[in-house]
């Protein structure tokens, strides 16, 4: 799927601003709210999640479906052309009614959708969306409703119906919903550019690069493309939807230094740009190659959160979030955990930053943190049938996978695709439910780059199925936190132990997630827990296990900054886990991390 922008051919118009909204009490299908002006409505920004746009407790904790409303103009320079309504983003998932008739429906979170309404569309138009927040075992990310809960009272455990159903996530974020990415209108020719597809073969010795690029178009006309370089010059060109070109003395996108060409494609009278980097990625042995050289992974895992607007996109923090990396000399995220918006990861193929791209499949897990799940008084296991109370998310997750790397496939700055955080992967059937989604994964990726799946600590390593199934072993490990909290010595001992099982296996390794809560401003003159002193001790414990580890070529912190959960004993108004503050001021570690990473070269680490 293209990103739009406004070219020669296309014109994009913003529906972004302030809608009309109104939460659903009951009965907003009932009297079909989506047919008129909505009564009693709020302003509501969009693009943003709606849970802290007010200070009321009702919406921030709504279960169920929500209303946006607005008007659309259309120009009239529109007429004679495609008219597209896109989506970038609805969370979780959307009823779209453009002037009461229902149009279209969309589940899955964090991938646009859209759909032409060239014949459906007036001068004036009331367009209403319906967006559903509920989580359960069949959605991504999972989760389910509380209608019941479980309380000990005279040491007897009493079960009650809740006062009212709220999303119970199974993840460590904050249940943020809404549109919270961009809707636009935009147009184009009748013949028309559906998609480009464009992979490429670089020798080294001839400092050449081969492309090979395949136009997906509808409607008939002819087609060629011109590729021009940073500097506006074309270097080459030719004719037809599928064929290659030759690129001499071609600039390789590399790690903090970022090179673009612009490929133009020109299909009849439409005309469209896409920004490309040529570089090669791939696993041999242990080590992980960017444009055939050892590549050190230096940075975080993320969130796209931020206060109020939030996991609403956000330009304005994108940029400062790149410019903390550098600033750190980070080279590198994961998405953790979920595609992040377009406009992101444009910045990062701009800015030379190299990206893990994760699905929002996290929560795969019915029996986390050694709980048990039960149902009609029997243990359900994670890969159970769905009529056992099995998860339910198979058909799903593999509609997230083709549509992420539909989305992002021609992206440089994506390096490798995460099928999964923190899944059942030593349960019974894990295989069988992975095998195929990574199999899918590489079929549908024209680039062919790595796939992996980001695992927790489990008892035994040996039945982890990413052993059969990771092209790299992702690892979120937190020993001196979760494991050992308090006692760093014991925690390196346990630590050690692990990594020797992952330097035997014939695979590299990373870490994606290691890292310990942290209260901005609680100092002691001795390190403990929550305090930024045990904060940085810690990571100087994890840091030195690493080191000494040549096959591990990769740290990537959690978390880049603190973020909102849900409520919990656990949790104090958010995760603290952060480098940085909610707000992007940064603790003691922050300055730990700089110092450690200026000194660490993206390439040729522990050579």
């Amino acid at each position: 799927m293209l990103y739009q922008t406004n070219t020669i051919s296309r014109t994009v118009m913003s529906l972004d601003g302030v809608w009309k909204f109104k939460a659903d009490n009951g009965k907003g299908f009932e009297e079909k709210w989506y047919e008129k002006k909505l009564d009693d409505a709020l302003n509501m920004p969009v693009p943003s999640s709606y849970n802290d746009i007010t200070e009321n407790p009702e919406l921030k904790e709504h279960y169920g479906f929500v209303f946006y409303q607005r008007m659309v103009s259309v120009p009239r320079s529109f007429r004679g052309q495609r008219i597209i309504l896109r989506m970038d983003a609805v969370t979780h998932s959307a009823i779209v009614y453009l002037n009461g008739e229902e149009i279209c429906r969309h589940k899955g979170g964090f991938l646009p959708f859209e759909i032409e309404v060239t014949e459906m569309v007036k001068e004036e138009n009331l367009l209403t969306i319906a967006v559903d927040n509920r989580i359960s075992n069949e959605t991504l990310p999972v989760g389910e409703d509380s209608s019941a809960v479980s309380a000990m009272i005279g040491g007897v455990s009493h079960m009650t119906e809740a006062v009212k159903k709220r999303n119970t996530p199974k993840f460590d974020f904050f249940n943020y919903c809404g549109i919270t990415r961009s809707v636009k209108l935009y147009t184009t020719p009748f013949n028309y550019i559906k998609d480009i597809e464009v992979t490429s073969d670089v020798d080294f010795g001839q400092h050449s690069a081969e492309l090979r690029y395949h136009i997906f178009t509808e409607g008939s006309g002819d087609c060629s493309i011109r590729v021009i370089d940073r500097e506006g010059t074309e270097v080459a060109s030719s004719t037809g939807t599928e064929g290659t070109v030759e690129l001499k003395d071609v600039n390789l996108w590399e790690p903090g230094k970022s090179y673009l060409y612009t490929i133009k494609v020109t299909f009849d009278e439409d005309e469209y740009e896409l920004p490309y980097g040529v570089r090669t990625v791939e696993v041999v042995g242990k080590q992980f190659l960017i444009n055939n050289k050892p590549f050190y992974f230096k940075g975080y895992g993320k969130h796209e959160d931020t206060f109020p607007a939030g996991r609403g996109i956000n330009i304005p923090m994108n940029c400062k979030d790149i410019s903390l990396m550098k600033w750190q000399k980070a080279n590198s995220f994961r998405t953790s955990h979920y595609p992040y918006s377009e406009e992101m990861m444009r910045l990062c193929d701009e800015e030379g930053i190299v990206v893990i791209d994760e699905c929002p499949a996290v929560g795969i897990h019915l029996n986390f943190g050694g709980g048990a799940n039960f149902k009609n008084g029997a243990k359900v296991n994670t890969f159970d049938p769905p009529e056992k109370g099995g998860i339910r998310t198979f058909e799903h997750h593999k509609d997230v996978i083709r549509d992420m790397i539909n989305r992002d496939k021609n992206h440089a700055c994506v390096v490798m695709w995460s099928i999964a955080n923190e899944p059942d992967s030593a349960g019974e059937g894990a295989y069988e439910y992975f095998a195929p989604l990574f199999e899918l994964a590489r079929k549908s990726d024209p680039q062919s780059r790595p796939c992996t799946m980001v695992t927790m600590q489990v008892d035994d390593n040996t039945r982890d199925c990413s052993l059969r199934l990771s092209d790299v072993f992702c690892l979120n490990r937190y020993y001196g936190w979760y494991v050992c909290g308090g006692d760093l010595e014991t925690a390196e001992v346990l630590m050690r132990k692990e990594l020797d099982f992952w330097k035997a296996q014939d695979k590299p390794f990373m870490f994606t997630e290691y890292g310990a809560d942290t209260v901005m401003g609680l100092r002691d003159t001795i390190p403990t827990m929550f305090t930024e002193e045990y904060q940085v001790e810690y990571y100087k414990m994890n840091h030195r296990v690493m080191d000494s580890y040549k096959e591990l070529i990769g740290e990537q912190v959690w978390n880049f900054a603190d973020f909102a959960t849900s409520q919990g004993i656990i949790r104090v108004q958010g995760n603290k886990k952060g480098i940085f503050t909610r707000d992007r001021k940064p603790k003691m570690v922050a300055h730990y991390l700089k110092e450690r990473w200026e000194k660490i070269p993206d390439f040729d680490y522990k050579k």
